[in-house]
């Protein structure tokens, strides 16, 4: 039996963010149940194949799951379980956001089974989440962590997001600082990406009111004021917006960046599987070996511990030499990334621009 991740979408939030592109949308009790009733038969649906694997990470994502109700998020978990063979010390995550969770959800969740937490905050600051779009204050979150320790969660990771409009450098320092002053054994901290049909593109795409935003020298700040105020707390950056305790790292997203097998259900939900990749509803999707390794590049190099020359040859049959010698070489001599032993990784000057070190890695024909 090969190992497994599961991914469950749920598409329901209470209120859209301006910022959010994701597959998501405000929703009825009503359509909340018949979602849920036909996901659940959906999970069932998959008992032949999962025959052959063992479940090591779930993830319930979305959206908003935390909008269900407690009954539901059983009935999702007992689908899960009575198709899947789930290991006994599988991570089993759930997103949830302010002003959707009570100390009794807190508790139903627990029964589930969910024993790790991804508590969407943003930011600390008040104006700043209302012109996010969110639906809750700093209050709101500070009783939703309170009730969520008090209710025996000690694994959950806290959401933050940095270069949002009219933010400081000083505004997000005191955002890193009350957040790790916590201590939340993950803290994900993310840059905002202006993305095409959301209320922030119309308002600031294509470069429209920059000074609303801070600039790049600003934003580069941000970065490396996280780094180094989130090492002073005890975090250890593992990925290149993911910070962790030792032993928290998220397991089922390291599996994304490993090319573990993953399944996906629910609307819009992705999956790859063996050597195939496709979207819930859609035909699978079979990736050329260059895909695979571009992949396997890409994703690798977003971690602090890099690729593994000695995985790229077991995936592969080839030695990563053979396939990117020559860029390998290159970005060593702009010290952009460095070898050592078995890995090949960025270095600190590289992951200020990760995105033109792993465009390099695209390879013009079939390796």
């Amino acid at each position: 039996m090969r190992p497994l991740e599961l991914y469950i979408h749920i598409p329901f939030c209470i209120k859209k963010c301006r910022y959010c592109d994701f597959e998501s949308a405000p929703s009825t009790k009503e359509e909340r149940q018949e979602y849920v009733t036909g996901l659940c038969r959906k999970i069932r649906s998959y008992g032949e194949l999962a025959e052959a694997y063992h479940v090591v990470t779930v993830f319930i994502g979305g959206g908003t799951p935390s909008v269900l109700e407690g009954a539901q998020i059983l009935d999702i978990m007992d689908a899960v379980r009575g198709t899947f063979p789930i290991d006994a010390g599988a991570e089993i995550t759930m997103e949830a956001n302010p002003g959707t969770v009570t100390k009794e959800k807190f508790k139903t969740l627990r029964h589930a089974g969910i024993n790790r937490l991804s508590i969407g905050l943003q930011s600390t600051d008040n104006s700043e989440l209302k012109m996010l779009g969110r639906i809750h204050t700093y209050e709101d979150f500070l009783q939703t962590f309170d009730a969520a320790r008090e209710t025996g969660f000690d694994n959950i990771n806290v959401d933050l997001m940095s270069a949002i409009p009219f933010q400081s450098v000083d505004s997000w320092d005191t955002t890193l600082i009350r957040t790790a002053g916590l201590g939340p054994e993950h803290i994900s901290a993310y840059s905002l990406i202006i993305e095409e049909g959301t209320p922030f593109f119309e308002r600031y795409g294509n470069g429209k009111r920059a000074g609303e935003l801070p600039s790049e020298e600003e934003e580069r700040l941000m970065y490396m004021h996280t780094r180094d105020i989130l090492s002073e707390y005890g975090y250890h950056r593992y990925e290149i917006s993911n910070y962790a305790r030792p032993g928290y790292e998220c397991r089922h997203n390291l599996g994304y960046w490993n090319r573990a097998e993953y399944l996906g259900i629910g609307t819009g939900a992705a999956s790859l599987m063996q050597e195939y990749r496709f979207t819930e509803g859609e035909e699978p999707v079979k990736l050329s070996v260059q895909e695979q390794m571009e992949e396997f590049m890409f994703l690798g190099l977003r971690k602090t511990e890099g690729i593994s020359k000695e995985a790229f040859q077991r995936y592969f049959g080839r030695a990563v030499e053979s396939v990117y010698g020559k860029v390998i070489i290159e970005m060593c001599r702009k010290g952009l990334l460095e070898m050592e032993g078995d890995a090949v990784r960025l270095t600190e000057k590289g992951t200020d621009v990760s995105n033109y070190v792993m465009s390099e890695f695209l390879l013009d024909k079939e390796a």
